[in-house]
């Protein structure tokens, strides 16, 4: 039988109805690759990344799977409709069908609510014997013991560049509650990882010497997290992740990091007011700690960029300058502004809809960009938008990343300025409005 696998684009904003269609991707695409690892014997299977290619409507499939965020949402569900109009069966999973499995039943023959290791194998079971049902759940965890090897055979990898990148993960899940966050909520409860030789073995067999470890938290389990970078040395690989700030003030694990060949990190600051950390429940973040693990990164000659979140009842419209000036003072090589947003399943979501806060629910989290959903406590929703946008215009500005980045002369000081230019191009043209670029 034959399976299509789709990873829908999503279009570029409510006004511009065009889709999203880029002809390079920085990060090879794991998500399709390991969709297609768990499908059994005897199927014929075709994968379709829509932002690097169009989907062929008339082409012969038997069954057809779409894996869908709450950003590809709306092009996921006309997919969908279309192909089930040629009387095509459509299964649906991923993190926006775990929040919204009623509205995505609507265009689709079954649901699949849980991890795809569990449940995907028995839908295509059921899909082949035409005996589908509406919702296929899983109540534990998956075991991260032996996870096949992501079909790298199945796309074309040329629109990767030469120096590919590709994504490993040695992760699930995430030990912190943070109130804002929903990831914990699809992955389950538990923090889990991988034995540290499993992962070392899939880098050896992809063959890479850039990864990408597509961990909510990378570094969950400090101890398990060492002993992985211990056995990351002998493949004098490059690599970036994502983990919270407190490790950063630990040395004995930040040079272990670096030795072990860390080129990029991404940490969730989220905020450099201490009230502002406590009602979003990020206990393990210190404000008062930021310059000491910034300059720690500094030294350790580390490319490194900060997440940031705005709109949160402790704030004033002072947080803008003052981040922008913290920025700048720590030579901040990149950074990320976004504004707050309540994922459904959130305690925060339940809390703003309860104050009646969420001013457009239909269209939260649809579209991409720093768009606001939300009526903040002290400035408009559009004040919002634009202290937002300043920040990323002043801060990505030419005499920003001249002051603030060193001479890409290092593979590490390489990644921030590219980081940079990308970011910078965000404020050029029809950007302006939309952040599309994110």
């Amino acid at each position: 039988m034959k399976l299509s696998i789709i990873q829908p684009t999503h279009y570029r904003s409510p006004s511009d109805r065009s889709l999203h269609k880029t002809k390079k991707r920085s990060v090879v695409n794991l998500t399709l690759p390991y969709l297609a690892s768990l499908v059994p014997a005897g199927w014929e299977i075709t994968l379709i990344d829509e932002q690097l290619s169009d989907i062929d409507f008339d082409a012969p499939v038997d069954i057809v799977a779409i894996t869908t965020w709450t950003m590809n949402s709306i092009r996921a569900y006309e997919i969908a409709d279309r192909y089930r109009e040629r009387g095509v069966p459509v299964v649906m999973g991923g993190p926006h069908t775990s929040f919204h499995s009623d509205e995505a039943a609507e265009h689709c023959d079954a649901v699949c609510l849980g991890e795809g290791e569990i449940l995907w194998p028995s839908m295509l079971e059921d899909a082949a014997a035409g005996r589908l049902r509406q919702f296929y759940r899983s109540d534990k965890p998956c075991s991260l013991d032996n996870l096949p090897m992501p079909r790298y055979d199945l796309i074309d990898l040329n629109p990767y560049g030469f120096f590919k990148t590709f994504s490993v993960q040695s992760s699930r899940g995430c030990p912190f509650r943070c109130e804002f966050c929903s990831e914990r909520l699809y992955l389950g409860e538990s923090y889990r990882y991988r034995a540290a030789q499993a992962v070392v073995e899939e880098i050896k067999q992809i063959g890479a010497k850039n990864i990408l470890f597509a961990d909510s938290n990378f570094a969950g389990k400090m101890s398990h997290t060492m002993e992985l970078m211990e056995a990351l040395i002998p493949l004098r690989i490059r690599w970036s992740a994502l983990w919270s700030a407190h490790l950063c003030k630990n040395d004995a694990f930040m040079d272990l990091a670096k030795k072990s060949g860390l080129l990029h990190l991404n940490i969730g600051m989220e905020s450099i007011d201490s009230k502002t950390l406590i009602s979003m429940n990020k206990k393990a973040n210190k404000a008062s700690e930021y310059r000491q693990m910034l300059a720690g990164l500094r030294k350790r000659g580390i490319s490194y960029s900060l997440n940031f979140i705005f709109g949160w009842d402790t704030e004033t419209e002072d947080v803008f300058p003052s981040t922008l000036e913290f920025l700048k003072k720590n030579k901040v090589p990149a950074a990320y502004f976004n504004i707050l947003t309540p994922d459904k399943g959130t305690p925060l979501y339940d809390r703003m809809l309860e104050e009646n806060r969420i001013t457009n629910i239909d269209d939260l989290g649809r579209w991409p960009g720093d768009r606001c959903f939300i009526k903040p406590q002290n400035y408009s929703g559009e004040t919002l938008e634009k202290n937002v946008r300043d920040l990323h215009n002043a801060f990505y500005s030419y005499p920003s990343m001249l002051a603030r980045l060193p001479l890409p002369v290092t593979m590490g000081n390489i990644a921030s300025w590219v980081i940079n230019f990308s970011q910078h191009d965000v404020m050029r043209g029809d950007l302006k409005e939309n952040f599309d670029s994110y």
